[in-house]
This record gives structure tokens, C-alpha cells and sequence, in this order.
């Protein structure tokens, strides 16, 4: 295979081009590659103009609301665990609701980021048992609601959702830690892990997308390598859920208005409760505009014959719950097997709103404590000369920093030597549930005393 870099567009770097001109550049570089099979593999070279100053491996995490995560595994029924993994599973990409889809620079092969959150322990109680009574008339909608803490949401007495994450948290928090490496490059493929040793709680995958350019949208999808988030429930019998990413599309490349879309199914399993959901995101809405929608249904399974992939192919007798509503909005929930719309709306109870939510702040190692190949030193240079817009500057130092990427893999290549992952124990692996090594253990204990040394470690 040609170590040559792939083609750019030719353009004048350092003369500034609003969002127009840089979609128009974007589009004329896709141009060339209509019908390849998977965008992701080629990892074609943008100018530096646009990009988004952001290593791909901070961009690609899946705790923008890191209290959403926090609080799985509280309730002690098994269908209020599977509606916390799905509060999670709503808010781990408000990045896309919040802020426009950007390119970040290609990972090199072992670049590595890590950072903790602080996350508020303060998202509500699901409480389904106290949700059925309250609908046969035995208690009132209030007293199903209930925070962590104990105290109603303020908001509604019919909402489940985590409230906003704040800069400066004031009440009680519990720390997360993420660790991620780019262990492939050929397919390019990075592991994570994410730990929260206080509630109990890691997860961990693969992160692998194939991508194709339409004509009109760029369609992505996970990778072979990519099986889902995997997350285990250290304090229930280390209960693990698998969620399964749909596609999603990156439209309005010919508007000049870039936006995600998704018009697929996701699924969420867990062998140790019998449960599944399955995710049903409806992207077609009025005059091709999407309009969001997700449809929803838990129910009970059977791990050894697992063969509902439609909402339509669940039995009304197997059904536990139903979800419906506008994924980049509000989703709610019902009980039972009746559709979400046959519910007064009291009876509808918000597992999420994402209106008044933000992506949450990262608590990043200080500089003068991060590796040379740690993401935000190694490409520092670059993003230096994005945001000080010397956009020549920026070219040069990411062809620099490539071409000595190639180096390294030439020289393996003349010694014989394949790279071995320092923080991961497999490059890629076809369980997609990659292991730490005695580094990568490291690495996440001292980040959760809040030390970032790695002397000893690497």
C-alpha cells in the first residue's frame, strides 16, 4: 500500500473563507471520492482551513453529560436500570444537538488522550414500581420522582431526566475518568475505557466509523471492529449492557448548513436481565426535512435466541415499556405495551430533555504533565496555527507530523516489528471489549486521585 498522502484541494491557506466557501471546498474534495466504499479507511487530508482545531480522540467520547452516566446502576429493578442506560444513551452525543458536526484531525497510531469529568450526582430516581401505583390511582405522580438525593425534581413531577451540568458544580459530584488510544491505523480503530470506581461503573469499545460520500450526504456507520459501548455494573454482579450504534448521516453539505441525522435502528441488550430495547430513529420528515424522531420499546428477550430487530416483530406480551419522541429534544416513556400516543400526557414521564443541557467541561492534565504523543501536545503546533489563523503554517506542521507518522511505520516495517497498543492489550479485537494493561490500570487510578504523572508508567 502507497504510504503517499492523499490528494487536498488546492486553495489560498492564508486568505480567510467564510462557512460558504469552506463547504464549497469541502464538496469539491468529496467529489473525488463518490464511490468509494468507506471514506474512513482512505483518511483523506483536509486543509487546515477546515478543520476544527480538536484531536479526533477528544472529539470521539461519549460523556458529554457525564451525570447521565453516573447515575446507572442505582435502581435496584431491572427495568429502571435499562431506562438509566437509556437516559445515557440519549445525552452521549449532545455534542451534535448543542454545536455544529466538525473534522477533527486524524488520530496518529498510539496518540492517546485522557481527562476526568467532575459530574454532579444529581440526576432523579427512576422509579417504575412507584410509576405503575401512581397510575392505578395508589399514589400521586409526585412521589414516583425521585432524586439520587431524595428531593423531587423541581422541574415536573413527571420527568426523570438529569438536569444541567454546571462549570462549577455546587452540590456533591463523583469523578470519571476516560483513557482512549489509537491502537490501528490500518483500519484506523482507537480503544476507550471509562471509569467510575465510586458508583461502581466502566465501560468500554472500540471505536471504528465507515463512511460514504452520496453525492448529497456523507453516510456513516459503525466499523466491523465497532460492536457499541459495552457498560458493566460492578455492584450488580457486574451486569453489562451492549449498545449498538446506528447510522447516521451528515447532511446539508448543499445547503451550507452541515447537521446529523440518524434514520436507523440502535439496540441496547442485557443477557443478565432478559431485557432489550430497540431504537427506532425515523430521519424522513416533511419535504425531506428531518424531523428526529425515535420510537422505542423495551422488552423481554431471550439471549440465546436473539431475533427481534424490528419494534414490529416484539410481542405486546413481551413489552414492559415504550419510548417516543424528538431525540434532539424531548423523549418519554410509558409502561406497559400500549403505543406512547394512547397515554394522557400525564402518564408520559420525560426520560430526557435535552433543552437546557450542555456538553459538560473536561478537567485536561496540565501540560508540562502530558506526552509528547498525548493529543493536545502532539498536534499543539497545528492548533496553535488554526486559532492564531496561519492557515500555512498549520499545513505544514500536520504534513510534518504525518510524514514522520510514516516514517515510524516504515522503519517497523524494515524491522519487522507490529505496534503494540501501551494502555490496551489488543490493537482490535472481534468481542469489541478491549482490556487495560498494567499501564492503562495505572493511567485511570492515578487520574481518578486527580494525579497525572506518568512517570514509571510509559
Amino acid at each position: 500500500m502507497s504510504t503517499a498522502p492523499p490528494p487536498t484541494a488546492s486553495i489560498d491557506e492564508d486568505v480567510p473563507q467564510n462557512e460558504g466557501s469552506k463547504l464549497k471546498t469541502f464538496i469539491s474534495i468529496l467529489r473525488k471520492f463518490i464511490g468509494v466504499a468507506d471514506l474512513a479507511a482512505v483518511r483523506f487530508s483536509l486543509p487546515s482551513q477546515l478543520l476544527e482545531p480538536t484531536p479526533n480522540l477528544e472529539y470521539w467520547n461519549y460523556l458529554d453529560n457525564p451525570s447521565a452516566f453516573a447515575a446507572i446502576g442505582t435502581s435496584d429493578e431491572p427495568l429502571d436500570r435499562m431506562l438509566e442506560v437509556l437516559r445515557f444513551w440519549f445525552t452521549k452525543d449532545l455534542k451534535y444537538v448543542k454545536g455544529k458536526p466538525c473534522k477533527p484531525y486524524n488520530s496518529c497510531l498510539g496518540e492517546f488522550f485522557r481527562c476526568n469529568w467532575e459530574a454532579e450526582d444529581n440526576a432523579p430516581r427512576i422509579d417504575t414500581k412507584s410509576l405503575a401505583t401512581s397510575s392505578n390511582g395508589n399514589a400521586s405522580s409526585a412521589s414516583s420522582v425521585k432524586s439520587i438525593k431524595g428531593a423531587a425534581d423541581p422541574r415536573s413531577a413527571s420527568t426523570v431526566s438529569v438536569v444541567q451540568t454546571l462549570p462549577n458544580p455546587t452540590g456533591p459530584t463523583v469523578r470519571i475518568s476516560y483513557l482512549t488510544e489509537q491502537t490501528s491505523h490500518h483500519p484506523p480503530v482507537s480503544a476507550f475505557y471509562v471509569s467510575c470506581p465510586e458508583k461502581g461503573l466502566h465501560a468500554r469499545g472500540f471505536d471504528q466509523i465507515s463512511a460514504k460520500f452520496t453525492g448529497t450526504a456523507i453516510k456513516v456507520s459503525p466499523g466491523t471492529h465497532n460492536l457499541g459501548i459495552f457498560i458493566t455494573l460492578e455492584k450488580r454482579d457486574c451486569e453489562t449492557y451492549q449498545l449498538k450504534h446506528p447510522a447516521a448521516h451528515l447532511g446539508g453539505i448543499l445547503r451550507g448548513s452541515l447537521s446529523v441525522s440518524v434514520g436507523d435502528i440502535a439496540y441496547v441488550t442485557c443477557p443478565q436481565t432478559k431485557l432489550k430495547a430497540i431504537l427506532h430513529y425515523i430521519e424522513d420528515g416533511w419535504l425531506g426535512r428531518a424531523q428526529n424522531k425515535v420510537e422505542g420499546v423495551i422488552f423481554k428477550y431471550d439471549p440465546e435466541k436473539d431475533d427481534k430487530l424490528r419494534i414490529r416483530d416484539v410481542p405486546d406480551s413481551d413489552v414492559v415499556a415504550r419510548l417516543g419522541g424528538v431525540w434532539k429534544d424531548k423523549v418519554v416513556f410509558t409502561l406497559g405495551p400500549k403505543p406512547v400516543d394512547s397515554h394522557p400526557p400525564d402518564k408520559q414521564i420525560t426520560i430526557i430533555d435535552l433543552n437546557p443541557l450542555a456538553v459538560a467541561p473536561k478537567t485536561l492534565p496540565p501540560k508540562e504533565k502530558q506526552a509528547e504523543n498525548e493529543s493536545l501536545t502532539l498536534w499543539d503546533g497545528v492548533t496553535q496555527a488554526i486559532m492564531s489563523k496561519q492557515y500555512s503554517k498549520a499545513t505544514n506542521v500536520k504534513v510534518d507530523l504525518e510524514e514522520k507518522q510514516r516514517e515510524k511505520a516504515r522503519e517497523r516495517e524494515r524491522k519487522n516489528e507490529p505496534f503494540k497498543p501501551v494502555f490496551f492489550d489488543q490493537a482490535t479485537d472481534k468481542r469489541g471489549t478491549p482490556e487495560l494493561t498494567e499501564a492503562g490500570r495505572q493511567v485511570l487510578e492515578r487520574a481518578q486521585k486527580g494525579v497525572w504523572d506518568l512517570e514509571g508508567i510509559i
